[in-house]
């Protein structure tokens, strides 16, 4: 198997009305939940959640979205790279706008961006990925989660992930 390596610089990126565009995912996975062996108990959800380089919190995947890749390939590509996880792009949970003081440049000076967010179920954990010198891992609850999200547009993103899986 090939070494698995992440995409680095900005020559490839998506602007849009002066915003950066990013994609990424909340990748999920259920785990039986049996406090007294009942057959019939329910499933619990876990999320995977990594920590940031530059700073306190959680986050889920994400990154530049790129000229030749759609958004779903974008964030099926940086869960393969910060998270080290692969799995079914479910569904588009929303997109959701934010600003970054580490994303400012000469396209988008004020640093705003537009995140295309998905749900992944996780079918499969790398045992070696991209960005594992400088990313760990954390399976949450949602309750856990909601907790840990470093920025408030991850927190909308998880209430809108949330009533996509009551849905379901």
């Amino acid at each position: 198997m090939s070494e698995l390596v992440a995409r680095t610089g900005r020559l490839q990126q998506r602007y849009e009305g002066g915003s950066r565009l990013v994609a990424g995912c909340i990748p999920y996975r259920f785990r039986d939940y049996c406090e007294d062996d009942n057959a019939n108990s329910a499933k619990v959800v876990e999320l995977l959640m990594i920590n940031s380089p530059s700073g306190p919190g959680l986050l889920f995947p994400k990154g530049g979205w790129e000229n030749d890749e759609s958004a779903e390939e974008a964030a099926v590509r940086e869960a393969i790279e910060e998270a080290g996880v692969r799995g079914d792009l479910m569904d588009f949970i929303g997109y959701y706008e934010f600003k970054s003081k580490t994303h400012q440049d000469d396209c988008c000076p004020e640093g705003l961006c537009k995140a295309a967010m998905y749900a992944l179920l996780v079918k499969e954990e790398l045992e070696l990925w991209p960005e594992q010198s400088t990313r760990t891992r954390s399976w949450l609850t949602m309750s856990e989660a909601v907790e840990s999200c470093r920025h408030k547009w991850m927190e909308e993103a998880l209430k809108d992930f949330s009533a996509w899986l009551a849905k379901m």
